[in-house]
């Protein structure tokens, strides 16, 4: 069989036309990458609570939510029945005893933010154009810590309205209502961290699910393993470094620290003078955090 040469290549005429069906190129307005960036912020916000999303979706965050804000409703409703002086709880302590209920909720949605991405890997066409690693991390990280603070402040708010609804002091109750909101940021920012690393390093929703609920209840089923050991129960003073070792007994001693609440017995209180480094492992937790989700989608 002859293969026809060059020339003759050459010579045949070229049958392929170029059609113009009518596209017209984009002459709108060039967003760029603050305004992709606050959109995967909306979307990630929203989504954490299953706005968007189908009607499952939303059950598990909306019930965590009434689970959070129920508890305080009632409290409202007994103070202003009674004719109470202060609430049954302050708002710091209203958020330590709730702990369980938003580490669930991050338990489930942290992997919704992150791990269906790298699933089904949408995560390189984020990085088409214009959205950046840094963008992409930075607006998870606060969608994440955001929805964390709806679930957490929202109680603390019911409880201060409440508080004024009830007439009671509106001094003592406006500075210990900002103690809350401050504990509430601090348990955010942290479990936010905390849960968007161990979910960014598997693709699999359950195993983040998984990973993430072990992390919190190890850590926190240690921290009082080793308050004991060290001599809570008899009052020694070292035992309370053993808050360092759970995320939430951090938060709590933290909090406790920083807006001179009084102190109670349990590995969630600061030893003496020790706050400086609750405060550092804090900042070094964040940080790293951070650091560490950066460094994941360096290679997308």
């Amino acid at each position: 069989m002859s293969v026809p040469s060059e020339a003759a290549a050459a010579a045949t005429p070229r049958t392929g036309v170029i059609h113009n069906i009518g596209y017209r190129n984009y002459t709108g307005p060039r967003l760029g990458r603050s305004y992709a960036t606050r959109s995967l912020f909306v979307q990630s916000l929203r989504g954490a609570y299953g706005l968007g999303r189908s009607a499952k979706s939303k059950v598990l965050p909306m019930v965590l939510l009434g689970a959070m804000c129920v508890p305080a409703l009632i409290i409202v409703a007994l103070a202003v029945s009674t004719n109470a002086e202060k609430l049954a709880t302050d708002y710091p302590s209203y958020l330590s005893s709730t702990s369980t209920l938003f580490g669930i909720f991050l338990a489930a949605q942290a992997p919704v933010a992150l791990s269906r991405d790298l699933r089904f890997m949408t995560v390189p066409l984020y990085f088409s154009r214009p959205l950046t690693r840094t963008d992409y991390v930075r607006a998870k990280f606060a969608a994440m810590t955001a929805a964390l603070l709806i679930l957490t402040g929202l109680p603390v708010v019911i409880l201060y309205l409440g508080a004024l609804l009830a007439g009671m002091d509106v001094g003592h109750n406006t500075a210990h209502a900002l103690y809350g909101l401050g504990t509430a940021l601090l348990y955010s920012v942290l479990y936010a961290a905390v849960g968007l690393v161990v979910a960014a390093a598997t693709p699999r929703r359950g195993f983040g699910v998984a990973a993430i609920i072990g992390v919190l209840v190890v850590s926190t089923t240690v921290a009082g393993i080793a308050w004991a050991l060290i001599g809570g129960p008899t009052g020694s003073p070292n035992a309370n470094w053993a808050g360092l070792l759970s995320p939430s007994t951090l938060v709590d001693s933290l909090s406790t620290w920083l807006f001179r609440l009084p102190q109670g017995d349990g590995p969630s209180w600061p030893p003496s003078n020790g706050g400086i480094v609750f405060l550092a492992e804090f900042i070094v937790i964040a940080a790293a955090s951070y650091g560490l989700l950066l460094r994941r989608y360096r290679k997308f």
